[in-house]
């Protein structure tokens, strides 16, 4: 079973450069026309990786609660164990705009069409300068319509562990959450696909949708309840399939 899983992500891996180069290779036109936000490349991007995992490593998903999802702009805060969500979660969405490293933005083809769809990119160590920044790039998006994915913890946290919520998400509730509903959201994609590995494994993601938290909670407050929620759904997840 472990040799049939390597050659199982050797050759997603390899299905995973080609893909990359394919698509941003085909996109580049998208990138000359100024002012305009383009979709169309990043969704087909992440459709192609996420249907190549499946038929390639078998990982199938089940979404659950999609009528907890908003019109309009809202925020997704979702749990983060894998890159799988990263290419999962902009397909629920119209129009996503991701919180992310500023370092990501120079990678070729990838970084290229993040920018161009207009990301939300900050640097990390600005301290106090990189929260405006990401304020100013929500409100902007939010006026688009458009969706924020943002992942609370910061980073991928492997199955089993937690780490405390960045500031970042209760200054978005702070700052729209009386006018953009904010959505948490449970999965247990860690299970199949860990955090840095390698190797990958078929089995089930789930991705279970809550109902959005209502505005005007205190931040301290909104903070424990967001973690609760998305820590303990995602621990459920994981001991039902575990």
């Amino acid at each position: 079973m472990a040799v049939v899983s390597a050659l199982r992500s050797v050759i997603y891996n390899i299905f995973y450069v080609f893909w990359t180069i394919l698509i941003g290779s085909l996109g580049i036109p998208t990138l000359l026309v100024p002012g305009t936000r383009t979709f169309a490349v990043p969704h087909l991007w992440c459709r192609g990786l996420v249907w190549g995992a499946r038929i390639m490593l078998g990982i199938r998903w089940r979404v659950e609660g999609l009528e907890h999802l908003p019109q309009g702009p809202f925020i997704l805060a979702s749990k983060h164990q894998s890159a799988w969500e990263t290419l999962f979660l902009p397909m629920l969405v119209e129009k996503p705009v991701f919180v992310l490293k500023k370092e990501l933005l120079s990678i070729p083809f990838v970084g290229w069409h993040m920018a161009k769809t207009g990301m939300i990119a900050v640097d990390r160590k600005a301290g106090a300068s990189a929260m405006k920044t990401m304020l100013r790039g929500a409100e902007q998006a939010f006026a688009e319509g458009r969706q924020m994915i943002i992942f609370p913890e910061g980073t991928r946290v492997p199955v089993g562990e937690t780490r405390p919520f960045q500031p970042g998400v209760a200054a978005l509730y702070a700052r729209f959450g009386d006018r953009v509903p904010l959505v948490p959201v449970a999965l247990n994609s860690g299970l199949v696909w860990g955090r840095n590995s390698f190797l990958k494994s078929s089995g089930e993601v789930v991705v279970r949708i809550m109902p959005p938290i209502p505005g005007g909670l205190d931040k301290k407050v909104f903070t424990q309840q967001l973690q609760d929620l998305i820590e303990g759904e995602s621990d459920r997840l994981c001991a039902e399939k575990g």
